[in-house]
């Protein structure tokens, strides 16, 4: 029987919910939905934290192939093209669990929509048993419901397992005032309260994902990916990123 990892010391903390968008995936100069060596490189992360004894489920979303909203442009249906984003992180999912199996990391996906074929059905009592036998845990196909990000699910997923905090992985190194990519001047924020970003209208997540994590008092740090060890340094409580609080 597979069990648990032993947490190592310096881990602030032990349960944690990934969040990483579809389009980290996608290759630099290759523009592939899904770049292998990008692959690679997150999920090296990923097993990172895994080693400490860190409790890792990871959130995918599906840009990179699909998303729902963008389908409206070229005349999908929003419904249709929000369950073809669905199907999106189902593939992104995969990729990540055969990357992560590749190196060592035992690993289940979880689905909303059930596809027996490829992935569990969603079960919360299971999604808990396999984490404390160490297994990381990747949720895809969203909620299951159309009109709700990925971000959404990363709340509610953490809601439902009790997380100890929301990793959202990103191409900046935290939040800023306005955009940092449009102004020089732009302020980054170490460390933010919940009500402080509602306040500033700072784009953290969507509004339903934050209302969850506010009403669940479920922090976020918010980092940029392309840090090799900005995840060690997150689960570690070392200085990374933005931390939004209650």
């Amino acid at each position: 029987m597979e069990e648990g990892k032993v947490v190592a010391p310096d881990v602030k903390y032990k349960r944690v919910v990934l969040k990483l968008s579809g389009e980290v995936l996608r290759g630099g100069k290759s523009g592939d939905p899904i770049d292998g060596a990008t692959l690679e490189r997150i999920c090296a992360q990923v097993k990172e934290v895994h080693d400490l004894g860190v409790q890792t489920c990871v959130v995918i979303g599906g840009g990179n192939i699909f998303r729902g909203v963008l389908g409206e442009k070229r005349g999908v249906d929003r419904t249709t093209g929000d369950y073809m984003g669905m199907l999106a992180t189902v593939i992104n999912g995969m990729a990540i669990m055969d990357c992560l199996e590749k190196m060592g990391v035992k690993t289940r996906v979880q689905s909303a929509i059930p596809m027996n074929e490829v992935a569990e059905p969603f079960i919360l009592r299971r999604a808990v048993r396999h984490l404390e036998k160490g297994r990381v845990v990747i949720f895809v196909a969203g909620t299951g419901n159309p009109y709700f990000s990925t971000d959404t699910t990363a709340a509610l997923r953490a809601s439902e397992i009790h997380a100890d905090i929301i990793m959202k992985a990103t191409k900046v190194d935290g939040i800023y005032d306005k955009d940092p990519k449009k102004y020089a001047d732009a302020v980054k924020f170490d460390q933010l309260t919940f009500i402080d970003a509602l306040k500033q209208r700072l784009n953290v997540m969507d509004s339903t994902a934050f209302s969850l994590c506010l009403d669940n008092n479920i922090p976020i740090i918010v980092f940029d990916l392309n840090d090799p060890q900005a995840i060690r340094k997150a689960v570690t409580g070392q200085k990374v990123g933005t931390l939004v609080h209650g």
